[in-house]
């Protein structure tokens, strides 16, 4: 089975139709949708965004930002420009769709596969694992941890393979081959907002039988994303990152 993993979409829907649409096009079918969370947040267009996903009937974690804007989340200790930003979806996000959001788990899982935000450790608290360090910590947590666990939260690619006698290492990809007998925590990049100094939408793809995991990137009209944000009451620095991929 292929199974279509996003994340972090960010009310960016100009980023998130043509990778629906490749999705849609792909070839042999895509049969399961996976959103791993913040669907909302930063960009200029968040019911369209959730209207999609939802359209998909896509299995949805909850994100940080979904849970500040439905209510689920203090975020006062947000930087002003965040916190503006998560007000202002709030304000605007339609009622179902606020109840959509507010229905989210934190975690899923598809047999020895894990779906969530952040760390699968403390899920509410949203944190991140995008270093060694922070992947290490989880080993002390190996009997919690299922196979492979697919994350988002941090924007970038950062994955990585754990072992209890070595310890954790990070690989590579655009291909991801999982090894029986260790596990995996795989940061799967951002639809809406990439950080890893490549503007592309980012996005994936698990086939459970080979049991792999291969990243795409996309080109997507990133002038007309930043074009509403820049048209809107949010901050300017949301669009001009987008240019750039930070």
């Amino acid at each position: 089975m292929l199974i279509a993993i996003f994340s972090d979409i960010h009310a960016n829907i100009d980023a998130l139709r043509p990778v629906v649409q490749m999705y849609r096009d792909h070839d042999p079918k895509i049969e399961k949708y996976v959103c791993l969370g913040d669907v909302v947040g930063y960009g200029a267009e968040p019911n369209a965004c959730c209207e999609l996903v939802r359209e998909l009937d896509a299995v949805t974690v909850v994100g940080n930002h979904d849970a500040a804007v439905c209510g689920r989340m203090n975020y006062s200790y947000y930087y002003d420009a965040a916190r503006n930003a998560l007000d202002w979806h709030a304000e605007r996000l339609e009622e179902d769709h606020h109840e959509w959001l507010r229905s989210l788990p934190y975690r899923e899982d598809l047999g020895d596969v894990t779906f969530c935000h952040g760390s699968p450790i403390n899920l509410e608290d949203f944190e991140y694992v995008f270093n060694l360090q922070q992947a290490n910590s989880l080993l002390n947590h190996w009997e919690d941890l299922n196979h492979v666990t697919f994350i988002g939260h941090s924007h970038l690619t950062k994955s990585f393979e754990l072992d209890e006698a070595d310890g954790a290492k990070e690989i590579f990809g655009p291909t991801l081959e999982f090894q029986q007998g260790k596990k995996y925590i795989v940061t799967v990049g951002s639809v809406g907002q990439p950080r890893d100094n490549d503007n592309r939408a980012c996005f994936g793809i698990y086939d459970t039988e080979a049991v792999s995991f291969n990243y795409h990137r996309l080109d997507y009209d990133v002038r007309s994303a930043a074009r509403k944000i820049f048209e809107s009451d949010l901050s300017s620095d949301f669009a001009k990152r987008l240019f750039f991929g930070i």
